[in-house]
């Protein structure tokens, strides 16, 4: 029953039935953006010093659009407003709270998952093997469906605990000892 409950929440987008007869690919993927947001617990530390906003930021070429502002206008997590930024370097993600990795920044994946290392930032992203490369969510497609790998190390490495109800919806939780294994 938590399971169903847990997907009905993962894939609730209201506002864009409202607005489309069907979601692209990028406005389902920004409610997953938000909705991982709702099953993540961040360290007190990370959460003193992230200011009076939940920040959801992409790094690269951003595939959103006005998606993600549209998704996040209006919400809360936390008691603060979520806010979507757009970021160019790693260092300027060290404030966001959910970091998307568009896949034009592939060939520095590692410098950008170095420069939030430890930092307390989720990083999500649609890059092919993210997941074993060190990265926290990868999206993956199941038949038309979005789906969602968790590597479940990187995120315990970064201070962040995924509730166990978004484990059991992922298709695949990997617990890697190094990125890259």
């Amino acid at each position: 029953m938590t399971v169903v409950m847990v997907m009905l929440v993962l894939l609730q987008i209201p506002a864009l039935r409202a607005q489309h007869p069907k979601a692209s690919e990028y406005q389902v993927k920004a409610t997953y953006l938000y909705n991982f947001s709702r099953f993540v617990q961040w360290p007190a530390n990370v959460t003193a010093s992230q200011g009076d906003s939940f920040s959801i930021c992409v790094i690269g070429q951003d595939p959103f659009g006005p998606a993600l502002d549209a998704i996040l206008t209006g919400e809360t997590i936390e008691g603060k407003n979520v806010v979507a930024k757009r970021v160019a370097k790693p260092q300027d993600a060290l404030t966001c709270r959910v970091l998307y990795i568009s896949s034009s920044e592939n060939s520095r994946l590692g410098e950008v998952l170095a420069g939030v290392d430890k930092a307390g930032v989720l990083t999500v992203s649609d890059i092919p093997q993210f997941s074993q490369r060190g990265g926290m969510i990868q999206f993956v497609m199941e038949g038309n469906k979005i789906r969602f790998e968790v590597n479940l190390t990187s995120a315990q490495d970064a201070g962040l605990t995924l509730s166990s109800d978004l484990l059991k919806v992922a298709t695949a939780v990997r617990k890697l000892s190094q990125p890259g294994d």
